[in-house]
């Protein structure tokens, strides 16, 4: 913190104890007896089903339908987002006839739309990648927006005086100054893409981490239960440092 004198070998210390020491925590309060073992298990408790999830259940199976809806609604929500989001931001004309819509509908939660889109898709995957599609869209849609309206009208001006087209313009300019805060906008998605996947599969599967959750809950398995949240946790975790990654290297100058 800005003021304040760090100790970079305390800071590592506190950040690789964090983890062991809330676990260890965890499973001191249940072990004591202070909480229902049955309805709050520690993590042992949780850990064992995790494994049993793994080698005897179909985790793979479940992991990779999850992360396939997950991938088809992100990227197709992504894609449409940066889109519009470029030309709402640049084009008033396309702003005033899109911006009042999508502000109107973006605060809308994708759970809300469970009801309807069974009514409309059914139970099929097209309902689950629409879910997702929705929660991914709004956000990347109004980073988007405001990446573009917040490039500098000097730095835009300079590259016209610098012989820059009008056609150019977009691409060379706008775009690049505009990439660090679509990339925050994407950031964040990330994670909102899973929290939808929860509301896509309870809407209605056969197979994946979230339905899952449901099947536990209704055995009153409440171990599976949290492994299955462990899971959804790690693959979310693994999902945002990855893309974090990548937006390093793509958004280099912001480095």
């Amino acid at each position: 913190m800005i003021g304040f004198e760090q100790n970079p070998r305390a800071v590592l210390v506190a950040r690789l104890a964090s983890v062991p020491v809330f676990l260890l925590a965890w499973e001191l309060i249940v072990r004591s007896g202070i909480v229902n073992a049955a309805l709050f298990p520690p993590p042992s408790a949780v850990a064992l089903a995790l494994v049993a999830y793994a080698s005897d259940g179909p985790l793979l199976l479940d992991l990779a339908w999850s992360v396939s809806r997950v991938a088809v609604g992100f990227f197709s929500g992504v894609a449409a987002g940066i889109l519009l989001g470029i030309l709402t931001g640049t084009f008033p004309v396309v702003s005033g006839a899109l911006a009042p819509i999508f502000q109107m509908l973006r605060p809308i939660p994708p759970i809300a739309f469970v009801p309807i889109v069974i009514v409309w898709f059914g139970l099929t995957e097209l309902g689950k990648w629409f879910l997702v599609f929705w929660g991914v869209f709004f956000t990347v849609w109004m980073s988007a927006h405001l990446g573009v309206q917040r490039v500098g009208e000097t730095l835009l001006r300079a590259a016209l005086s610098l012989g820059t087209s009008q056609r150019n313009l977009l691409l060379a300019v706008v775009l690049p100054a505009s990439l660090p805060v679509i990339f925050v906008g994407v950031r964040t998605a990330v994670g909102i893409s899973f929290y939808t996947l929860v509301a896509a599969e309870l809407a209605g599967a056969s197979f994946g981490i979230a339905y899952r959750l449901e099947v536990s809950q209704q055995n009153m398995q409440v171990a599976q239960m949290m492994a299955g949240l462990v899971m959804l946790g790690l693959i979310s975790f693994t999902a945002d440092q990855l893309f974090g990654k990548l937006s390093r290297r793509i958004v280099h100058w912001k480095e």
